[in-house]
């Protein structure tokens, strides 16, 4: 069966519909994802972030997600992690006491092993992340600042960007060296993500 261009098992199909299931469920009491999304929650939320699964170099140790909220990319990837084996180590990165629970309850529900860390991005430990994404968290230069602190020497960066992506690449280069690749979204037009490494202070 295909998601995003991924070929998955019956199983990894099932526990996405689990997930799904609960961010209906919860949503309505700690908004997750805009209400105007659930309808097409698949699509705009699980395929969105399933796309930049393959996009990883192969073999990765350890994916950090920032920001995680509802767990979109990072919840998705501990799924699909779980039948790939990679990368071998998840983690969900989320300030927020309530969505972290709700992380939780669909790493409960799902069998999935992912670490759930609550706390501010900026007051955690350097991860070394070989892996770090984000969505619909920060403007570029906010995020290769995380990448200063949580990404590995040899790491790289998938970031889900929206149609801004381009203004958001010049005025990060502004105040950062970076190797990037733009990749086109498969889900809709107009954003891309941005496949980063090589990050450094200007």
């Amino acid at each position: 069966m295909s998601l995003a261009g991924l070929d998955v098992s019956r199983e990894t199909l099932e526990r996405l519909k689990i997930y799904e299931a609960l961010l209906n469920k919860w949503n309505p009491a700690i908004n997750l994802v805009a209400k105007s999304t659930l309808a097409d929650a698949w699509q705009r939320h699980i395929v969105d972030s399933a796309q930049i699964y393959a996009l990883a170099d192969d073999g990765a140790g350890h994916w950090a997600d920032l920001g995680s909220g509802g767990g979109f990319p990072g919840m998705v990837i501990a799924i699909l992690a779980a039948e790939k084996l990679t990368p071998k180590w998840v983690s969900l990165v989320e300030s927020d006491t309530r969505k972290c629970t709700f992380l939780r309850t669909v790493a409960r529900e799902t069998g999935i092993d992912v670490t759930i860390v609550n706390a501010r991005i900026e007051e955690s430990p350097p991860l070394q992340a070989n892996v770090l994404s984000a969505r619909a968290l920060a403007d570029l230069t906010t995020l290769l600042s995380f990448c200063d602190q949580h990404l590995s020497a040899s790491g790289q960066a998938l970031f889900l960007k929206g149609a801004s992506w381009q203004k958001e690449l010049e005025e990060a280069q502004r105040s950062w060296r970076f190797e990037h690749q733009v990749v086109t979204s498969k889900t809709d037009d107009g954003p891309a993500i941005l496949r980063i490494s090589g990050v450094s202070r200007v």
